[in-house]
């Protein structure tokens, strides 16, 4: 695409505000840059038009979070009259996750523990093409998946290659 340089933000739809924004900022140590009210179209078709959501969907809440070094993530609270209050399963068409990068998942994830969030098994190694990297999913308070990521010598890949997702041995290049 023209012009395309990265990622801007991932936008993440949460069943309660305060408590995604809490646990992002005060737990995983993001920063929220702003907030802004409420939205809706009282007539007419915009929101469908628009957001591919229901015509009389409200976006209630929505706060722009910063993840270090990474991209940021707009985060949505909404009502609307056909909305699924169910957690997409990772199996599940549409779902996705955060990955976080950390420079020692083993202190990472018990911190997470320390802190009372659930952690699905311990961390595996990759081989093959992700060779070196430790990688390993938890839960938010809200139900989804979030996943830890760590690989402090570099990926298998990056032997056959020169594109990197960054340097982790200076994130600020």
């Amino acid at each position: 695409m023209p012009g395309m340089r990265g990622l801007d933000h991932l936008g993440l739809t949460v069943p309660d505000m305060e408590q995604a924004v809490e646990f992002l900022c005060d737990v995983l140590g993001c920063e929220e840059l702003y907030q802004l009210g409420t939205f809706k179209a009282e007539e007419g078709d915009w929101m469908t038009e628009h957001l591919n959501v229901h015509a009389r969907a409200e976006i209630t809440n929505m706060r722009m979070v910063r993840i270090g070094h990474g991209a940021n993530v707009e985060l949505f609270e909404y009502e609307a009259p056909d909305k699924r209050e169910e957690m997409p399963r990772n199996s599940d068409n549409g779902a996705s996750h955060l990955c976080f990068y950390v420079d020692d998942i083993f202190a990472a994830i018990e911190y997470l523990r320390s802190e009372g969030v659930t952690i699905f098994g311990e961390p595996s190694l990759n081989s093959g093409a992700e060779a070196g990297e430790y990688w390993c999913y938890f839960l938010t308070p809200w139900g989804a998946t979030f996943e830890l990521a760590s690989y402090p010598a570099g990926r298998g890949y990056e032997q056959h290659t020169s594109k990197r997702t960054w340097d982790v041995r200076n994130p600020a290049a």
